[in-house]
């Protein structure tokens, strides 16, 4: 019998051409963020050309700007894929990120390219090309997709051309990692032993941390598999934010007004308008302060022990922002919720550990820290920084951590007094809502990060200290970046910006404030303890003392 099957027809593989790097953007899934990060990208795109061609090679844009978009870039997943199908699998690829990108929009045909890859930013602060960068080469760490990175302020400095013209002739990019030890053999001391009797009782008991929807603005590298979570003790809880959207319909609007009274009453203020699409307003603090209610209702009736709330893309169109909730989770000293019958105030006297944007590497992370802490009697507000931008002052190279308005008021130095709302920018956040802005108050911190490497967990962690800068350059840097968002002016001890780039795997940062420099180091110790009892390989990053008395 003859057969009549349809058999598809395959594509034919294009040859790389000779000495040519294929060019390619991944953006941003909300045209109102790509349009303004369009000439951000247009000059970084320039800067590599420019170089490229200097070194005798040329560069081929894998596809033409969208007239009828306005912009260049990969505006979803499957543009992505259909992009891919005309670069060849061999060529050298260059993703140039200039703004904040979805790196899933990209990361289906990185995973088959088969010619070297190398990631580039521009390192400003006016848009975050440089948290995008860093998303995308924490995705690629979790895939076990081998690729080089690089960076430039505006393409003239001899790293970024150096390393250009390495990554052309070798295909590959080495940065010193020297500042990255391995955890050493621990004495018996009193931290050591804190951190695994505390790890030993999260593998016993175990934990639950609710996912309110998985994988916020395509952020492959939060994702962290059940396997490897269940090897620690945690669990997952997946949610839906539909659900947390119905919850906030049974909050009365008095239950929601009592938030804000306790607000101003502890002191903190908001920058008010009455133009919804670009001022903040009574109505979108109302929503925010019954999104407030709903996550701790919700996080009681399935027993959490941490939360999250993806928000992007899931809620923008219907919500304001989960920000100010999630800064308000986090901190100790918080308007008091109640069950619904009123019979009890929940997590009274204590922060419920949250992982802004789903961030499940930030979910380990603060819950271990949360325990750690308030076993040692400091304060356990956490918060995750996008690793925004940063440049000199005064002799030593100050970061400008800053996160999309969730830190917790502890972390300013007049607590609730110096925290305001503003209005959350209508380019990524059109239904508004309040940011928990101020100024990181100065302090030892310590900072860190748990990731997916080579199938399996591992965290960095280091010492820092927040500083504290004159009113003119925290503002010039605020201006320079988002100035509705709070800020954290932090020196890494030990760690050049460079090495911190060329290490670090993900668009975020763990920080966590100590009672002095010894209380930091202390807690450090325990830390890696604990995680080094949960199985999870840790790297001291930086100048690193561990307390061994």
């Amino acid at each position: 019998m003859t057969s009549t099957y349809q058999m598809p027809a395959l594509r034919e593989k294009t040859p790389a051409p000779e000495k040519t790097v294929y060019l390619t953007p991944s953006g941003d899934s909300r045209e109102s963020a790509n349009l303004p990060a369009w000439p951000y990208q247009q000059e970084l795109e320039r800067l590599v050309t420019e170089v490229i061609e200097a070194a005798g090679w040329s560069v081929q844009r894998a596809f033409e700007p969208d007239a009828e978009f306005g912009h260049g870039f990969i505006r979803s997943q499957r543009m992505g894929i259909e992009v891919f199908k005309n670069i060849p699998a061999d060529a050298p690829l260059i993703v140039a990120t200039a703004n904040w990108q979805y790196s899933h929009h990209v990361l289906a045909g990185l995973r088959s390219h088969r010619g070297p890859v190398l990631t580039v930013a521009n390192f400003v602060g006016a848009w975050p090309g440089l948290v995008g960068l860093l998303n995308l080469n924490g995705g690629l760490t979790k895939m076990g997709r081998e690729y080089s990175s690089l960076w430039t302020v505006d393409g003239s400095d001899d790293f970024f051309r150096d390393g250009i013209a390495t990554w052309l002739n070798t295909g590959t990019l080495e940065h010193d990692a020297s500042h990255v030890k391995p955890l050493p053999a621990l004495p018996e001391t009193a931290e050591v032993q804190l951190g695994r009797a505390l790890a030993d009782q999260l593998l016993a008991d175990k934990a639950i941390i609710g996912i309110f929807d998985e994988g916020c603005m395509g952020m492959y590298n939060a994702i962290i598999d059940d396997e490897m979570l269940n090897a620690l003790g945690i669990y997952k809880e997946r949610l839906s934010q539909s659900a947390l959207w119905a919850e906030m319909q049974e909050v009365t609007d008095e239950e929601a007004d009592a938030i804000g009274t306790w607000l101003t009453d502890a002191g903190m203020t908001f920058k008010l308008g009455t133009d919804e699409a670009t001022e903040l307003t009574e109505t979108q603090l109302r929503w925010q302060y019954k999104m407030y209610i709903a996550a701790l209702r919700i996080s009681d009736d399935f027993g959490l022990d941490a939360v999250g709330i993806q928000y992007q893309q899931g809620m923008k169109d219907v919500a304001p922002a989960s920000d100010l909730v999630e800064g308000l989770l986090n901190n100790v000293q918080r308007p008091p919720v109640t069950s619904r019958d009123g019979s009890r105030v929940l997590w009274e006297g204590e922060a419920l550990p949250n992982f802004n944007e789903v961030d499940e590497g930030v979910a380990v992370d603060a819950l271990v820290t949360n325990r750690l802490w308030t076993a040692m009697g400091m304060d356990p507000a956490t918060t995750l920084h996008d690793v925004r931008w940063g440049e000199e002052y005064d002799g030593q190279y100050v970061w400008v951590w800053e996160i999309s308005g969730s830190v917790p008021p502890s972390h300013f130095a007049d607590g609730y007094k110096g925290a305001e709302g503003w209005r959350q920018g209508p380019a990524f956040f059109p239904a508004g809502g309040s940011t928990i802005n101020g100024i990181s108050k100065p302090g030892e911190i310590v900072w860190s990060r748990v990731y997916v490497q080579d199938e399996g967990l591992h965290v960095d962690m280091g010492r820092g200290t927040v500083v504290d800068l004159p009113a003119e350059e925290t503002q010039r840097r605020k201006d320079a970046t988002n100035p509705e968002w709070p800020i954290a002016s932090v020196v890494l001890h030990g760690v050049t910006r460079d090495q911190f780039m060329g290490r670090h795997k993900a668009n975020h940062a763990q920080l966590v404030y100590a009672d002095d420099a010894d209380a930091a180091d202390r807690a450090l110790t325990a830390k890696a303890a604990f995680f080094d009892r949960l199985g999870v390989t840790v790297h001291l990053c930086g100048d690193v003392s561990l307390v061994t008395d």
